[in-house]
């Protein structure tokens, strides 16, 4: 087991494998289909700290925060599965859910010292795991909205690293 601590340094992800299993500690930033192309947009135009954000050896974990807690969504929806690149050139430095990718997101993780990695739907442990949650921006989107949320020891697989994936054949 690898533990990490965010924010990840260059080298925290250059060492990762697929098929690595990590520990994550730290602050996160949650989202999905509906605020990630918005935090795309805002990193495109340098407009980052407009929202409060910053994502310099960041974790984007894919699901929504409600009362019922965090669990993953899928990875590769269009909307999510689009942010990789744009998002891993500004910063982000592992991107957390569920699902295959594909092979071009796999290639511009690689590109920029990023990997992927999937987290088992387990929704009520995740919430013994999960603590100070705040929205970072868009609370009008709700569950859906950026949030920042503060995680102890959540388990995940590496699935894409180095411009290898678990899911090549």
């Amino acid at each position: 087991m690898i533990h990490l601590t965010t924010p990840f340094s260059e080298e925290d992800i250059a060492q990762l494998k697929v098929g690595d299993v990590v520990s994550i500690s730290g602050y996160i930033y949650t989202g999905r289909d509906a605020v990630l192309p918005k935090i795309v947009k805002h990193a495109e135009e340098g407009t980052l700290e407009d929202v409060n954000v910053d994502l310099q050896g960041q974790i984007i974990f894919h699901t929504a925060v409600s009362s019922a807690g965090v669990g993953p969504t899928s990875s590769n929806k269009l909307e999510i599965e689009s942010s990789f690149e744009p998002l891993s050139r500004h910063g982000v430095k592992m991107h957390l859910g569920k699902g295959a990718i594909k092979p071009e997101t796999v290639k511009a993780l690689a590109e920029n010292n990023a990997v992927f990695a999937v987290i088992p739907p387990v929704t009520a442990l995740l919430g013994s795991q999960t603590s100070d949650i705040k929205v970072i921006c868009y609370p009008e989107l709700g569950m859906e909205a950026l949030h920042s949320i503060k995680v102890n020891n959540y388990q995940a697989i590496i699935a894409a690293a180095q411009g290898k994936s678990i899911y090549d054949k």
